[in-house]
C-alpha cells in the first residue's frame, strides 16, 4: 500500500512536521555538565486582544522571536504576528501553525520573517509572504493557499516561489564571498 501525504488527515501532516522539526533539533548523547542556570528571558509582551496570525507548537534548543527591537525565546504556545522573525540556532527547529491552517516547520540555522499574513476566518480569504533569509523550511499550506495559491508567496534572498502544491521544502544557504 503507498502512502499520499496530500490524502493524510491534517492532524497526521501536523504530526510529521513537528517530528520533522523535532528531529532536526536531535543532539548526539554525550555526557556535558549542567551549565549555570541562565537567566530567564522576558516574555514577549501580547497586545490587549490576540492579535496572533500563529501559533508555535513546537520548539527545540535555541529559537528566538525578534519583535520590532524586542527579541524573547520562543516557546509552545507562544504567539506569532505579522512582521516577526523567527530565528533558530544549530541543532535547534520551531514548528508552528498559522490561522489559516498552514503549518510551517524552520530548520536549524534558520531566519525566517512572516513579512505579511492577512486571513478572514469568515470568507476563508487572505494573503501570505513568507521570506527565507537563510536556512531551512519546510510549509504545508492551509486554507489560502487551496483557495488562492496565487496569494501565498516564499521569498529568499535569490528566489520568489510561487505557491502551487500543498507541502514544500525550501533551503537558502548564501554562499561565502570569495
Amino acid at each position: 500500500m503507498r502512502f499520499d501525504i496530500h490524502k493524510a488527515p491534517r492532524w497526521l501532516a501536523c504530526l510529521s512536521l513537528c517530528l520533522a522539526a523535532q528531529a532536526w533539533a536531535q543532539q548526539p548523547a554525550a555526557p556535558v555538565a549542567a551549565p549555570a542556570p541562565a537567566p530567564a528571558p522576558a516574555a514577549m509582551p501580547q497586545p490587549t486582544g490576540d492579535a496572533r496570525e500563529g501559533t508555535f507548537k513546537a520548539v527545540q534548543g535555541e529559537v528566538t522571536v525578534v519583535r520590532g527591537n524586542a527579541r524573547s525565546a520562543a516557546v509552545v504556545g507562544a504567539g506569532v504576528q505579522t512582521t516577526d522573525r523567527i530565528v533558530t540556532g544549530p541543532k535547534s527547529a520551531a514548528s508552528l501553525t498559522l490561522k489559516d491552517g498552514t503549518v510551517l516547520a524552520v530548520g536549524p540555522d534558520s531566519v525566517m520573517d512572516l513579512s505579511e499574513f492577512a486571513f478572514n476566518s469568515t470568507t476563508q480569504e487572505g494573503s501570505m509572504l513568507v521570506n527565507l533569509v537563510r536556512g531551512s523550511l519546510r510549509m504545508a499550506t492551509g486554507l489560502i493557499a487551496k483557495l488562492k495559491p496565487e496569494q501565498v508567496k516564499v521569498t529568499t534572498p535569490t528566489t520568489v516561489i510561487g505557491v502551487r502544491g500543498t507541502d514544500f521544502i525550501g533551503e537558502e544557504n548564501p554562499c561565502a564571498a570569495d
